[in-house]
């Protein structure tokens, strides 16, 4: 087998490897690329070694611009997607005050966290849901 098509196999893999490694969907598309060439220097001999980097680079870059195109642009539907934002997943939640709401402005206590509320006036320990969150404040309504 010639130098070149071992070369550009073992550089195919290699980048593969690489990718297994460190996953991020870079070398992948670059080994593709490398794939190509491999494949291409198999099947037609004696292209010359420039040409073949040529191609390695040409191949690469529409191999990457193809996924960015059209890999990266259909997000995922996440099964969690409030996931990070904590106060927006106590929508609809029932707590009880545990300080009054006075003038609009009172305190709860969800899990282990004491959250600023605003809503009706209404007494400490009374039920209360939360139906919005507006800057971190939730917003509160009597429950029942």
């Amino acid at each position: 087998m010639r130098w070149e098509v071992v070369g550009w196999g073992a550089l195919a893999l290699l980048l593969f490897a690489a990718e297994a490694m460190a996953p991020g969907a870079f070398m992948l598309w670059i080994g593709i690329g490398a794939a190509a060439v491999f494949l291409i220097t198999a099947l037609v001999p004696g292209i010359p070694v420039l040409w073949q980097v040529v191609a390695f680079v040409v191949l690469s870059v529409v191999a990457i611009q193809a996924y960015r195109r059209w890999g990266r642009t259909r997000g995922r539907e996440s099964d969690k997607p409030l996931l990070n934002r904590r106060s927006e997943q106590l929508v609809g939640r029932v707590a009880v005050l545990q300080q009054g709401i006075v003038a609009g402005q009172g305190r709860v206590s969800i899990d282990d966290a004491s959250w600023q509320v605003t809503g009706p006036d209404l007494a400490a320990g009374t039920p209360v849901r939360v139906v919005a969150v507006v800057n971190g404040v939730l917003q509160v309504e009597a429950n029942g």
